[in-house]
């Protein structure tokens, strides 16, 4: 598991003053800003400063970003925080990225692939698997009947997808 964790993203600037659109990934969107100072893959720390919701999103002023030119500079920049400023998950609640890369196994303990991404369009989780043994990726529902067990301890999750799935 690793130290940080990705937060949001910058969508690019907002006007004119050095604003930026801010993709918030987090439980409660506007919770963000209290995990700042925030950083980007290259080790760059950005103040968050929530000016409004916007559509998808916030405008945001981060420091270091004064004109419109370097927020548009910035856009598809990912920000982390540290993953010891984020709230411990519930019981049976995880971070995505500490699922993403473990290792599928079924119940007989079978191993399918590995967990490429999770997803949610609204209904609910999705995990990507990708693996040797299949042409593309599938997407398995991450409820608790096709995946009963999570071991991040062990990097592995065992799944019961549903038949003809695999």
């Amino acid at each position: 598991m690793s130290d940080q964790v990705i937060v949001g993203a910058i969508a690019g600037s907002y006007g004119v003053k050095g604003e930026v659109r801010l993709k918030s990934f987090c439980a409660e969107p506007s919770a963000i800003a209290d995990y700042a100072p925030l950083t980007d893959e290259a080790g760059n720390s950005y103040t968050v400063t929530l000016t409004r919701p916007i559509k998808n999103g916030f405008a945001a002023r981060l420091g270091g970003v004064a004109t419109k030119e370097q927020g548009d500079a910035l856009k598809g920049v990912q920000l982390f925080a540290p993953r010891d400023r984020l709230p411990a998950p519930e019981e049976d609640e995880y971070y995505h990225a500490d699922l993403i890369g473990l290792r599928v196994v079924d119940t007989g303990g079978t191993e399918i692939g590995t967990i490429r991404a999770v997803m949610d369009h609204g209904a609910g989780d999705l995990l990507e698997i990708q693996g040797p043994g299949l042409r593309n990726t599938v997407l398995l529902p991450f409820t608790r009947i096709c995946v009963p067990t999570v071991d991040l301890a062990g990097g592995k999750v065992v799944a019961d997808p549903p038949d003809g799935l695999f």
